[in-house]
């Protein structure tokens, strides 16, 4: 008997054919710097170029499309299905009311709000995604409407995978691998099921939302305690059960999970030397080029820039997280005598290349020492090396607390 439900590919070429009424296909470049390094063909699918500047829009206008008689449609989002959504409820002619948490980028949500125009209406809810998406199929139940999730719909994964179909058309074959970065797994689930055998996926997340590897480590989706949410386009707390049912067979070797810090140092690369402008998640599948690249080498290979909604306010702290992984900035706590001269003892022990940053020290009457927070930087790791060697010899206290998080969250 005839299987009368078309294949998932021919679906997603379907969803495809579809964007081009609304965008054209997004570039297929190769990227010479990648390439040189690595020894590789790699490839940067620059979803970052998108009418919403991220692949979300594909999704929104794949599942709106499926609901022609659907006039409201409410969605939870940190900020790239949002704009999505309110895209392509102006382009529709619908009504949106999209929810997101409260600690969204305000560019993120300004831009939804200017692509949407009178066409949605934007409530702020939670510190956190999950906590916006309990509040907005909420509304959904009590007010109607058609809740639109942002990864946890066949529609949705479908209207991704639109990705896999243009990568092979500008290639002109499946390429060896794809590296995809994942939040609630809608649009990887929707790329590793159009490539089935034919490509090897990697998929990669922020450390501090992890939850693909929680799911396939547990055999089913669960809810991760804490979520660092400064990737936050990829800042999920628990997997979609759809996105799951098609990632289940993953083997756990084919997911990493990068630092937050690791992301910066992507994003202020790809900003300096390329010209590119990537959210911390568009930078997630760049980073983990390292981490793979000896059985990527004399391959073709494409990482996905998932987006570049980057709000430039936030520069100053990439910069810094990207220096601090690097090892070129460092903060101590240094214990200085309280004497005439100590200070001067101290600065020359820098080297030529050492750079003071921040320093805070406040004189106690009563003690004979006052502690000093200092921030350095410089243009080797090993400099620190150094430094720290010519302190301990000159019979100097100090404790580096670059990388311990408590004392960061309340001195750096």
């Amino acid at each position: 008997m005839t299987d009368l439900v078309p294949s998932f590919e021919i679906r997603a070429r379907a969803a495809e054919a579809a964007m081009r009424d609304v965008f054209p296909a997004t570039p297929l470049q190769r990227n010479v710097l990648l390439s040189e390094r690595f020894g590789a063909d790699i490839y940067l699918k620059r979803e970052d170029l998108s009418p919403v500047r991220s692949y979300k829009i594909r999704g929104a206008l794949n599942a709106m499309r499926k609901q022609p008689d659907q006039d409201l449609f409410v969605a939870a989002s940190a900020g790239n299905h949002a704009q999505g959504v309110a895209f392509m409820c102006k382009q529709m002619g619908k009504q949106g009311v999209i929810f997101m948490p409260v600690t969204t980028p305000q560019q993120k949500i300004q831009k939804t709000q200017m692509f949407g125009g009178e066409h949605v209406k934007i409530h702020l809810v939670g510190d956190y995604f999950d906590i916006c998406l309990a509040a907005a199929q909420e509304w959904c139940a009590n007010n109607g409407g058609h809740f639109l999730s942002p990864f946890d719909d066949d529609d949705v994964i479908e209207g991704q995978a639109s990705i896999a179909v243009e990568i092979e058309e500008q290639l002109g074959r499946a390429p060896d691998h794809v590296i995809l970065p994942v939040g609630g797994g809608g649009m990887s689930s929707g790329v590793v099921t159009y490539f089935n055998e034919r490509t090897h996926c990697v998929l990669v997340e922020p450390a501090g939302g992890a939850c693909l590897r929680a799911a396939l480590m547990a055999h089913q989706p669960v809810a991760l305690d804490t979520v660092d949410t400064f990737v936050d386009g990829a800042a999920v707390g628990r997997i979609g059960d759809k996105p799951f049912e098609l990632l289940k067979d993953t083997h756990i070797s084919d997911t990493i999970a990068i630092s937050e810090d690791r992301v910066c140092n992507t994003i202020v690369e790809m900003l300096n030397l390329e010209g590119i402008v990537l959210e911390p998640a568009g930078a997630l599948a760049i980073e983990a080029v390292e981490d793979i690249h000896a059985y990527l080498r004399g391959k073709t290979v494409v990482c996905l820039t998932s987006g570049g909604n980057f709000d430039f306010e936030r520069l100053p702290e990439v910069k810094e997280r990207a220096q601090r992984y690097a090892g070129l900035k460092k903060y101590f706590i240094l214990r200085l005598p309280q004497r005439p001269g100590a200070l001067k003892d101290f600065l020359e022990l820098l080297g030529p290349e050492d750079n003071i940053t921040r320093f805070e020290y406040m004189k106690k009457s009563a003690r004979n020492f006052g502690s000093v927070l200092i921030g350095i930087e410089t243009n080797a790791p090993g400099h620190f090396v150094q430094l720290s060697a010519r302190l301990e010899d000159a019979g100097m206290t100090f404790t580096d607390i670059t990388n311990d998080d408590t004392m960061a969250q309340f001195v750096i």
